[in-house]
């Protein structure tokens, strides 16, 4: 075969594959043998017909057609080897040029490529500082109020009290039949219908009403609201009071976080710092990655987007579920067709992913980073833990000791991913902070450390 690339803008190829007219008669002798099988020819038994009795019978064109199939099948793989061709997806046949000599036309994605720059180069402090003491002693005041007791109460409403109401208003989206809500002290940017609103409340006994006014900003994410002035009425159904518990040792062994309030304070502290660093660390990579971006250059097909864009959707779509939703339920309420939400929301966000992926693998593959089975083992651990808490029998998997299997490896698979991109994450940060040591300064170490280790050991040995 004599093969011709021509390599295109959006990172795919176009073959022009000229095939020998000897090879093309051997594959239309199959694809006549083929035909005469599955079609009855008068006269002969399934696939014993003649090649010319065929030709006369089926015609010279649907041999053709079934040839070049057979052909394809068979030879593909074999073409984009010769080509030295790195597939990113499936090729398809664009068009037949001529059958004589045969012409084929295929167009071809490419696998992505990344090339990192002076990736090395790059600077960018990290300055995560831990939590003071007050944000602990919220997140103190947080768990009383996850163990409070409530009781109704007669007397108007205060701070710290939870409050069942109706809301009505001549704007639909704002009705509501027994709403609860929960009088706070601070403002919280997640209240519904708007920040203070509770605090509204204030003053007011079981059984009364009150009309307050409220004007919605012209950025405001619901739709129907924006700019809106609206009257709203509310009416007090139950008022329950909270009787929070003490901060001792009791609370800290109905928690299970330990036998003493020192225990349990340690214990939050702990969380606080690992949230707090967490969502540091969010921000921290999400900018980092950007800089290293900016000096790498990524070539990838539209394919490419595509596929990982299936993954968003899908991941969408478990999310839902949860939720009791479905998607096409989801882009109703949106009020969008899937087109729509696919190109204005979800190919942005697989670009990113993608990008962000495609990075990432490259720091492992230039860095030779590999996965340790400690890191590896801890990991898979955590998430069974995580999936136990979540209410999960594992031993109760649908499909027995197979279904259990399968979600073994699933989980050891994602556990894998998981601990891979939190090393490459963290060999960019070294570089960021000017830490970095190259692959064979580490060895070279951690050679020398063992070879350390070994003498020591020897020099302890007793005499014989």
């Amino acid at each position: 075969m004599n093969i011709e690339k021509q390599y295109q803008e959006d990172h795919s190829v176009k073959l022009i594959v000229e095939v020998d007219q000897e090879k093309m008669n051997i594959y239309k002798r199959r694809a006549a043998t083929k035909i005469s099988t599955r079609s009855k020819v008068p006269g002969f038994r399934p696939g014993k017909a003649p090649y010319e009795i065929v030709v006369r019978t089926v015609g010279e064109a649907a041999i053709t057609e079934q040839a070049v199939d057979l052909l394809i099948d068979a030879e593909y793989s074999k073409i984009l080897t010769e080509a030295d061709v790195n597939p990113g997806a499936t090729g398809t046949l664009e068009s037949v040029e001529s059958l004589d000599p045969p012409k084929l036309i295929f167009r071809v994605p490419l696998a992505p490529e990344v090339d990192l720059g002076d990736y090395l180069s790059v600077r960018m402090p990290y300055e995560w500082v831990a939590p003071e003491e007050k944000e602990v002693e919220a997140a103190l005041e947080e768990l009383r109020q996850m163990y409070a007791s409530t009781e109704n109460v007669e007397r108007p409403v205060e701070i710290g009290d939870y409050v069942l109401v109706d809301v009505i208003s001549e704007t639909p989206e704002l009705n509501r039949t027994g709403f609860a809500t929960f009088v706070r002290s601070e403002d919280r940017d997640t209240e519904w219908p708007y920040n203070g609103f509770a605090k509204e409340l204030m003053g007011l006994k079981v059984g009364e009403s009150k009309t307050v006014a409220h004007s919605f900003p012209e950025d405001w994410e619901v739709e129907e609201l924006k700019g809106k002035n609206v009257e709203i009425e509310i009416k007090v159904k139950t008022v329950r009071g909270v009787t929070l518990p003490d901060l001792d040792d009791e609370l800290a062994k109905m928690t299970g976080a330990g036998e003493t309030f020192e225990q349990l304070k340690e214990a939050i502290k702990k969380d606080v710092e690992k949230r707090s660093q967490d969502t540091y660390d969010d921000k921290y990579f999400v900018e980092l990655i950007e800089k290293v971006k900016e000096g790498a250059t990524i070539k990838y097909h539209d394919h490419a987007v595509e596929h990982e864009g299936e993954h968003v959707l899908s991941d969408l779509a478990n999310r839902l579920a949860q939720q009791s939703m479905d998607l096409e339920t989801y882009f109703k309420v949106r009020e969008t067709t899937r087109e729509k939400f696919v190109a204005e929301e979800v190919a942005p966000v697989a670009k990113k992913r993608l990008e962000r992926g495609l990075l990432l693998d490259e720091i492992v593959r230039k860095e030779m980073i590999q996965i340790d089975n400690e890191s590896l083992e801890a990991e898979y651990n955590e998430t069974l833990m995580g999936l136990a808490q979540q209410g999960m029998d594992l031993s109760k998997v649908p499909g027995g000791k197979k279904g259990q299997k399968q979600l073994s490896e699933a989980i050891a698979m994602e556990s894998a991913s998981r601990v891979m991109t939190r090393k490459a994450l963290n060999m960019l940060k070294t570089i960021a902070m000017g830490e970095y040591k190259p692959v064979e300064a580490v060895v070279a170490e951690e050679a020398a450390e063992e070879e350390t280790a070994t003498a020591e050991g020897e020099q302890e040995k007793p005499a014989e």
